[in-house]
């Protein structure tokens, strides 16, 4: 229908990994795990950028990340392997269970009225990001930049919720079934090294060993 233009190629590549390194150093890394400190004012602008990935308000997030971790791939887990592929890579967000955001899990973070607002109205930095793609690039900017690089940011992003934990090498005798996995990890700019992660996940580094490439740490 708009064809493939390279500059919106381009531009799918652009949103794609500023928004993937928003999704992975800022809402997890920084707000579910407080591996690393920043400044308020760029508290807030990782947590803008990650709303426009359309996975809900940094809160809602973090809390859901940290309910994870409690659980990992037990009963209360959002998103368990053990509930089947379908549901942990993208059944459970519409499991009615996760819809609220667990204010209490998240109390460092509402601190912050404008994390809250951001959470309370987390649709409304996407439907600016869009409307400012469809100005610069008409249609096919909206399509490429919007679009299809927001369905590859969900199906990578929930591919270390389902693949990464059934697809890989366990280093650690973690009592969840976290793997680590070269593939994801490029694609995913780091998050990957799963089971590293699991192993010690106040880390702001994934990728423990050189040759683990990480992204997400090396732009840290």
């Amino acid at each position: 229908w708009v064809g493939v233009p390279t500059a919106d190629v381009a531009l799918l590549c652009a949103t794609f990994f500023v928004r993937m390194f928003a999704i992975t150093a800022g809402y997890h890394r920084y707000f579910s795990h407080r591996t690393y400190k920043t400044s308020r004012a760029f508290q807030f602008l990782f947590a803008l950028v990650g709303t426009t990935s359309i996975q809900k308000g940094p809160l809602w997030w973090a809390a859901g990340h940290r309910r994870h971790h409690q659980y990992s791939d037990l009963p209360g887990d959002m998103h368990s392997p053990r509930e089947g592929f379908r549901y942990s890579h993208y059944g459970w967000i519409f499991d009615e269970r996760w819809e609220r955001t667990e204010i209490e899990r998240v109390r460092d973070l509402a601190r912050f009225p404008e994390l809250v607002w951001l959470n309370d109205w987390h649709a409304i930095p996407p439907l600016i990001l869009s409307v400012l793609l469809y100005a610069v690039a008409g249609w096919s900017g909206l399509v490429w930049g919007m679009g299809i690089s927001t369905v590859v940011l969900w199906h990578l992003t929930y591919s270390i919720n389902s693949l990464a934990h059934v697809w890989g090498k366990r280093r650690y005798p973690t009592s969840d079934t976290s793997r680590n996995n070269f593939i994801l990890a490029l694609l995913t700019m780091g998050e990957g090294w799963h089971n590293n992660h699991h192993h010690f996940p106040i880390s702001a580094r994934q990728g423990f060993f050189w040759w683990e490439i990480d992204l997400t740490y090396y732009g840290l």
